[in-house]
């Protein structure tokens, strides 16, 4: 098998082992650095515009995902370079330990009954207006959040960083960045926006899928149930407006037993939502219960990344193998 491929493997494993123990970088995080280069472009593209919004996600994720493959060209006869790579950029695009860190936070927040703090914390994992939340809507805000973002930034770069290698990791994070600056409603990204959003709900499709079925595999982590999860995930994924964070949320309220969905308000506008699951609605208890479902989910991916990258090596060397014997 071409050591890269084992490299890809080890290096996903290894980066994801760095996130685990250390989290984000707490100083010029490559991600940030992207969205202020992103930000830059924006200023000088910008046109109210579906046109323009394609040229500046063409340009910004082009850019990112030419640049990994160059550096992937450059360490692909240098193993220890290539496993360097692999887990540089996986550490830096998963979320995983601060996303964990969030919602205890906020459950240690709710439990204490600071309001308050909890409410200045919400935006830390949401874009909502926390000032007139309860201690049941910032639970759920929580929940929703850490379901959705378990697949954004734990399933999905791991999922692309195993069919791709780094190409995928810093592709498919660039594309989730876009869709955070540029992909929400809004009068100015009305149709701007549309091509960022576009690409994240398409690069998200098999993700959150898989995140559902990993949620329903270790909800007994959270003292859920396998197959009520599995009830729930089925009837309730479609009703979600977005085609992936259904997927991910449905799958969440089954294993914690609770209801998630309703009234969320943003600043400037709201959205109702159905409701999610048939259970009552969370409190700080479940918040917990929710970062082992997400902490679970993502070993599990990580796992079936490293595999997924060692079998995309030895079927492409038979591949190859097979055409030079058919050559011959």
């Amino acid at each position: 098998m071409p050591y890269r491929w084992t490299a890809d493997a080890a290096g996903l494993i290894a980066g994801y082992l760095l996130d685990a123990a250390i989290g984000d970088p707490r100083r010029y995080h490559p991600v940030a650095g992207f969205g202020t280069a992103a930000a830059a472009l924006e200023h000088r593209v910008y046109q109210p515009r579906r046109r323009a919004g394609a040229l500046f996600t063409a340009v910004a994720v082009g850019g990112r995902v030419v640049a990994a493959l160059a550096a992937g060209r450059a360490v692909r006869r240098v193993p220890a370079a290539r496993f360097a790579l692999t887990a540089a950029a996986t550490w830096t695009v998963l979320g995983g330990r601060t996303l964990r860190k969030e919602s205890r936070v906020m459950a240690r927040h709710l439990q204490a009954g600071d309001l308050a703090a909890a409410r200045g914390r919400l935006n830390h994992l949401c874009g909502r207006d926390p000032s007139t939340l309860d201690e049941p809507e910032l639970a759920r805000a929580t929940v929703e959040s850490v379901a959705e973002n378990t697949s954004d930034a734990v399933v999905a770069p791991l999922f692309w960083g195993a069919l791709l290698g780094p190409a995928g990791l810093l592709g498919y994070r660039a594309a989730n960045t876009l869709d955070a600056m540029v992909g929400h409603r809004s009068a100015r990204y009305a149709r701007f926006g549309t091509a960022s959003a576009r690409l994240d709900d398409l690069l998200n499709l098999a993700p959150s899928r898989l995140t559902g079925l990993l949620t329903i595999v270790v909800a007994p982590v959270a003292g859920g149930s396998p197959r009520e999860t599995m009830r729930v995930w089925r009837r309730d994924r479609g009703d979600h407006p977005s085609p992936n964070a259904g997927q991910c949320e449905s799958a969440m309220a089954g294993a914690l037993g609770v209801r998630l969905g309703g009234r969320n308000v943003y600043f400037g506008r709201s959205e109702t939502r159905p409701f999610l699951g048939d259970g009552p609605r969370p409190g700080a208890v479940h918040l917990k219960r929710a970062a082992r479902v997400s902490g679970a989910v993502g070993v599990a991916a990580v796992v079936l990344a490293a595999g997924g990258a060692l079998v995309r090596g030895g079927s492409g060397a038979a591949l190859r193998r097979l055409g030079k014997g058919e050559a011959r």
